[in-house]
């Protein structure tokens, strides 16, 4: 499939980055919104067996816990419904994390050290034995790899003239991403008000056509670019299957 668009980074670190793509329509934004939040696979705790639980949190309650710790999931090491087996034996006093849980492939771990499961008291112990399983989030919202996924038009403005003497600027508040002579400017850096960067000045907001910027967090399954990557990769190979199906 062809494509014609263009792609600029305006920020990023290992799980959060925000990106221009123009040339774009609102349909194929929110295609590949939903894709991030729906189509990239990722590693979750799908099946538990108790060994011994004797805190005070029934079985289940920790079963839906477990289910919650985004675990690293390498892009195209694993199959859809391949599992990968997990344990943990923790006693008190003490609180068990997620780095206590220990697992039979150095790929998949948590991807976080210090998330909380239970506090332990005297006596009490967690031990259980669990099984991973590589999941999309359209069949279940713990497999959702993308914890925030969300995009704005571009916008652009358009300055109308000078303010009277007698007029009081009004805060004049915008989100997102303003272009200004070719220059990308986050909203952040003027406290999201416009007067702040034109004073005494009239102006006029204008979506720019086709131009989106999207703002993407991931839960530290996999860093951020996998996520985009893999979740364009999954549109483009939707519409191709749609193009085969309907040639036939």
């Amino acid at each position: 499939m062809a494509t014609d668009y263009d792609i600029e980074v305006i920020d990023r670190d290992e799980r959060s980055a925000r990106f221009l793509v123009r040339g774009i329509t609102p349909a194929f934004a929110n295609g590949i919104r939903r894709a991030m939040i729906a189509d990239v696979p990722t590693m979750s705790i799908d099946t538990v067996r108790m060994i011994e639980n004797s805190s005070v949190m029934f079985d289940e309650v920790i079963g839906l816990r477990l289910g919650l710790i985004p675990l690293t999931s390498p892009v195209g090491e694993f199959e859809p419904g391949e599992t990968v087996s997990l344990k943990l034996d923790v006693e008190g006093p003490a609180t068990a994390y997620s780095g206590d849980i220990e697992t039979g492939d150095e790929m998949v771990k948590p991807a976080d050290q210090n998330i909380p499961i239970i506090e332990l008291k005297d006596s009490q112990r967690l031990a259980f034995e669990a099984e991973a399983k590589l999941g999309v989030g359209r069949s279940h919202a713990k497999h959702q790899g993308g914890v925030s996924v969300g995009y704005r038009h571009l916008q652009t403005v358009n300055v109308l003239g000078d303010l009277d003497d007698y007029d009081k600027g009004e805060p004049q508040i915008v989100r997102g991403v303003i272009e200004e002579d070719g220059e990308l400017i986050p909203a952040e850096s003027f406290d999201n008000d416009l007067t702040n960067r034109y004073p005494d000045q009239e102006v006029e907001v204008v979506d720019v056509p086709n131009a989106f910027v999207f703002h993407v967090e991931t839960d530290g399954s996999f860093p951020v670019d996998d996520l985009v990557t893999g979740a364009v990769r999954s549109v483009f190979d939707r519409a191709d299957e749609l193009e085969q199906t309907v040639q036939l």
